[in-house]
């Protein structure tokens, strides 16, 4: 009896420590956010219970709207061409070219630069002034003024998304070549051997073998476009208008700005029904097993 009572307790001594962080540094805040949602609550003030009307605010908020519209605008835009490009480049330096350790080094290197820093190098490539795009455009006679790209309504949500599929492609990159790499030769081979070309070769072999890595990479797409804050608020702080506004930087502006945190906690709790409805339709759309093993034979 005690023998089998000690596997059990070493298992739980184990667990014990990821589990109390899971709890109290996830789900702890989740629920009592779940709650504050229902109230009108300020640090230095009284807590009124004020059931669904906070909800009832967002529902009627245009801005709310305009910010969700702008999330997702990011994230079903920019993320799927973020992983096409990093699928192609790493299909490029996965192959023997000479130099290839360089441009995998090369497309990486913007990744580990932190948000804040990414957005005041873009704030300066992309000023309609003294920005070098408006410089190497204004040169070569393309145009005849700057344009100003983050304070224009229709250029300014294209930069901040443009921006970001510069810092992560490089990402995206690397994971997707190390699903690459994992692909048996053998299977390359006998597809050359039945005569396949590299296009079929791609579709009918590399991309279903690398679909939990893809989805990845959706994954982790999803989460950077609801929570893109630091570069953003560099950027465009929302801007111009509501052109830029994304939920979590709206969130912020009404709980630190307008000292709004029942209003904000409600926009909180709809962002996380949101983030799990786009979650799992990312994975039915990937047939539903895309975390599940490669099988090879």
């Amino acid at each position: 009896m005690r023998s089998r009572k000690r596997p059990g307790l070493l298992i739980t001594i184990f667990l014990f420590p990821s589990l109390a962080v899971m709890i109290f540094y996830r789900w702890l805040p989740v629920i009592w956010n779940f709650f504050l949602s229902f109230q009108k609550w300020k640090p230095l003030g009284s807590n009124d219970w004020i059931g669904l009307n906070n909800y009832k605010i967002i529902a009627g908020d245009p801005v709310f709207w305009e910010s969700l519209q702008n999330t997702l605008v990011y994230f079903f835009v920019g993320t799927p061409i973020a992983i096409s490009l990093a699928l192609l480049l790493a299909l490029l330096v996965n192959e023997p070219i000479r130099g290839r350790n360089v441009y995998r080094t090369i497309i990486f290197l913007p990744y580990p630069i932190t948000p804040v820093a990414i957005g005041l190098i873009w704030k300066w490539i992309l000023n309609d002034r003294v920005g070098l795009i408006n410089y190497v455009l204004q040169s070569l006679g393309v145009i005849e003024s700057g344009i100003p790209f983050l304070q224009s309504f229709s250029w300014a949500l294209p930069s901040v998304i443009g921006t970001t599929i510069w810092q992560v492609v490089g990402y995206f990159m690397i994971l997707v070549l190390s699903g690459l790499q994992t692909i048996p030769e053998s299977l390359k081979d006998a597809a050359v051997l039945d005569g396949a070309g590299p296009i079929r070769r791609t579709w009918s072999i590399t991309l279903p073998l690398i679909k939990s890595t893809l989805f990845l990479c959706f994954i982790i797409g999803i989460i950077n476009s609801f929570t893109v804050f630091d570069m953003v608020y560099v950027m465009t702080n929302g801007g111009p208008g509501h052109a830029t506004e994304f939920l979590v930087t709206y969130i912020y502006r009404n709980a630190f700005e307008f000292n709004r945190l029942g209003y904000s906690a409600a926009m909180t709790f709809i962002m996380f029904i949101v983030l799990l409805g786009v979650t799992f339709l990312s994975n039915r759309l990937s047939g539903g097993e895309a975390g599940g093993g490669r099988n090879y034979e």
